[in-house]
């Protein structure tokens, strides 16, 4: 098992990509929903600093996320498993920053948002709600989508940490299982935001089980064949 710079740079991306991803999230006062409704200013407006903060975190959380598999791809990439990890994790990257510019939207909106609504009546404010539907419509298939892409790389990368032993075994199986899972449960069972809630979780799970093993295991890189 090789530990290193690389492995330990890595690792720590992954468990700061968690802290920020889990802490922001948890610690947020107000969490939006599929769609942007009137009550979400009132409730983000009670604490609006501290809500904008935490939401930053939380971006900064998926963007982290994307530095620590492209240092894990600086690491892997070699053959070879190249073939597998390059498109595994070119994957999770594309699913990675869609979820962040979905994210992006509500936290724009929701900070926004509270200046235009304040003093308006219940009339005009609905109109308002009703003026950002459609691109709110439009970031929900980024949510789906970022999440199906996601899954697609975790099936792949996590078919490499298998079949060239990177990795713990039962971290392989992780891996694959849970983009399956993210794939299956938006594909079955579509527009359930409360349902893909737990998918995040356990993403966070995987990216602090992934740091702390390159941090005190290393990653086990076979040995170069023609």
């Amino acid at each position: 098992m090789k530990k290193s710079f690389e492995t330990s740079f890595t690792g720590w991306a992954f468990v700061l990509a968690a802290i920020l991803l889990w802490f922001g999230w948890v610690l947020s006062p107000h969490h939006i929903g599929e769609y942007i409704v009137a009550s979400d200013f009132t409730k983000i407006g009670e604490s609006v600093w501290f809500w904008i903060w935490m939401y930053r975190f939380h971006i900064f959380g998926w963007v982290t996320m994307g530095i620590s598999m492209f240092a894990l791809l600086s690491i892997i990439t070699n053959r070879p498993y190249r073939t597998v990890v390059l498109p595994g994790i070119g994957m999770i990257i594309v699913g990675t920053f869609t979820l962040a510019i979905a994210n992006a939207f509500y936290y724009n909106f929701g900070a926004w948002g509270v200046g235009k609504t304040a003093g308006l009546s219940a009339t005009e404010i609905q109109e308002f709600i009703d003026d950002i539907l459609f691109t709110n419509q439009y970031v929900t298939c980024f949510i789906r989508f970022g999440r199906i892409f996601s899954g697609v790389g975790f099936v792949l990368l996590g078919a490499a940490f298998l079949k060239w032993n990177l990795v713990s075994k039962w971290l392989g199986w992780f891996t694959v299982l849970f983009g399956l899972a993210a794939m299956g449960i938006i594909l079955g069972i579509p527009d359930n935001f409360e349902i893909y809630k737990p998918l995040f979780h356990v993403k966070v799970l995987w990216l602090l089980v992934m740091g702390i093993t390159l941090l005190t295991k290393g990653i086990n890189l076979p040995k170069e064949v023609a």
